[in-house]
């Protein structure tokens, strides 16, 4: 009888061992799914990275453009503030000239008249170049406004601006010889 309990014993093992070997394949089965799994999710991971790289890089080239066009809208800005100001000087000038020419005029024509001279022709009919002509619309951000004074500037020629950044009202400012120096650069 012992031996035959022995036999029991081992058989009762090998079943236990049978189930557990069973039990350890299913275990060992389920690992290698996980493992793959793992090492799919892994893979994926490492393209997201990859991709969250090339996302930023992107980004950060969009930033750059971004802060090129903010630093070029600045220059714009400042241009058209001096353009302005360089504008509303040559007004100012021209004004002036003109308010010096007029009486002086009126005095040499009524001198002229007093020696039974003709007056002298006007600045319009004298020279085509000299003549009272609206002056470009002066635009701000926050005026606009249409002045007309006399114009003591040359007709030119329209051409197209060789940079397409050039300041926008260097077609309408009065020749200097500033401005003819900076055409020829």
């Amino acid at each position: 009888m012992a031996d035959e309990q022995e036999i029991m014993c081992k058989l009762e093992n090998i079943k236990e061992i049978r189930n557990k070997t069973v039990q350890m394949e299913k275990i060992k089965s389920r690992l290698r799914s996980e493992f793959e799994a793992l090492e799919s999710e892994e893979k994926h991971l490492k393209e997201y990275k990859q991709e969250m790289d090339l996302l930023l890089q992107e980004k950060m080239a969009h930033v750059e453009e971004l802060r090129l066009i903010h630093a070029d809208i600045n220059v714009m800005e400042n241009t058209i503030k001096q353009s302005e100001s360089d504008l509303n000087k040559l007004l100012e000038s021209t004004r002036r000239l003109h308010d010096e020419y007029k009486p002086l005029k009126e005095h040499v024509d009524a001198l002229r008249m007093t020696l039974g001279l003709q007056r002298l022709p006007d600045l319009s009919e004298e020279e085509e170049k000299l003549s009272l002509e609206p002056v470009c619309h002066v635009t701000s951000r926050f005026t606009a406004m249409l002045r007309f004074v006399l114009s003591a500037r040359p007709r030119v020629a329209h051409e197209t601006p060789k940079n397409p950044r050039e300041n926008l009202m260097s077609d309408c400012r009065p020749t200097t010889h500033k401005n003819i120096q900076s055409q020829r650069l």
